[in-house]
């Protein structure tokens, strides 16, 4: 019941930012050059994925996000795992990797398009560069968040270090896995379109940059709508993912 009580309070909520984007630049109330109307900002969606251009562009960002997905997750959970394996190892990079989440990583966009120049590797690099840190962070609190006290039954009934990952690690880390999912998507995400609006020939960062340089504000609404549903569709996956996981918090 609470469930269905909060998903009704959602969607009020957004009902109600939709209808004031909708009626206040038609009441006049702003100006609709500066904030288009939601009903033709649809429209002007509708009509832009029908164009080749957008269509490449949609597939060029997606490669890279997936591409940059698969490059991150295995790489920072990796370095996560054996950071947190070694009590010696997390004292010496623990700080080091604060430091460098802290960081803006958009101060290291240049240096990216100097090493692999403007195109597909130097959006994918980056938005993993991006994204690794979060992986690694998580995943070293995944690893703390096992309980010594299942490891120690695990080894006292002769469970082997294969056994012992399947049964015991996994299963406690895949709550805290699966909410650095989320957050390293987010984080993949924005890094992509910041390569992409920065110096790219396509994408769909590109073509927001040029739209909001040339004020086609329905345009760049329409690419912001797009991208928060793609972004929220994406986020609810991996919340579903996690309630179904949730047996394993106990």
């Amino acid at each position: 019941m609470r469930r269905v009580t909060l998903i009704a309070a959602r969607l009020a909520l957004l009902a109600i930012v939709l209808a004031s984007w909708e009626t206040l630049p038609r009441a006049g109330l702003v100006d609709p050059r500066m904030l288009p109307p939601f009903g033709d900002v649809l429209r002007m969606l509708v009509e832009l994925l029908g164009r080749a251009n957008v269509q490449a562009a949609i597939a060029v960002s997606g490669a890279e996000f997936l591409v940059a997905f698969l490059v991150a997750i295995p790489a920072g959970a990796a370095l996560g795992i054996l950071i947190a394996e070694s009590e010696y190892a997390g004292e010496i990079f623990k700080p080091m990797l604060f430091y460098a989440f802290s960081v803006p990583k958009s101060i290291f966009l240049p240096m990216f398009i100097l090493v692999f120049g403007i195109g597909f590797q130097q959006k994918v690099a980056y938005a993993a560069f991006s994204t690794v840190f979060v992986v690694i962070m998580c995943a070293t609190a995944a690893v703390e968040s096992v309980k010594q006290d299942h490891l120690l039954v695990a080894r006292s009934c002769g469970a082997t270090r294969a056994q012992i990952i399947r049964r015991v690690y996994v299963p406690s880390m895949m709550p805290v896995l699966l909410e650095a999912l989320r957050l390293s998507m987010i984080f993949n995400f924005t890094g992509v379109l910041i390569a992409e609006m920065y110096a790219s020939r396509t994408g769909i960062g590109q073509l927001m940059a040029n739209w909001g340089e040339n004020f086609q504000l329905r345009q760049l609404f329409a690419g912001v709508v797009f991208i928060a549903t793609v972004a929220i569709l994406l986020n609810e996956s991996i919340r579903w993912l996690e309630g179904r996981c949730s047996i394993w918090r106990t």
